[in-house]
């Protein structure tokens, strides 16, 4: 069978065995998996956009930063990138070139 995901394997083992509690058995052993949980482990969470931010409860709790490049230059400093910085509990922006 490989190694392959809990929803795959249910699959394959649905068509050819049926046992009391198998389904559960089944997850129990696939969440167990040594060298599944090695390959997981390299994964992670992945980085980038459309990540849920959780609301802060407490002032400078959280804060957000980000660039934004390939501007055109501009000013006395001909700056061409400016960071980003969020204030998650004022929802107060800063733009510092």
């Amino acid at each position: 069978m490989g190694h392959m995901s809990e929803d795959k394997t249910k699959e394959r083992v649905a068509r050819i065995a049926w046992w009391p509690k198998w389904e559960q058995e089944l997850s129990e052993y696939t969440n167990t998996c040594e060298i599944c949980q090695e390959a997981n482990r390299k994964h992670g969470k992945k980085y980038g956009l459309l990540q849920h931010i959780e609301e802060p409860k407490h002032p400078w709790e959280t804060i957000n930063m980000d660039w934004v490049t390939g501007l055109v230059p501009g000013g006395k400093e001909n700056f061409n990138a400016c960071l980003i910085i969020a204030h998650s509990f004022s929802r107060s922006v800063k733009c510092l070139p």
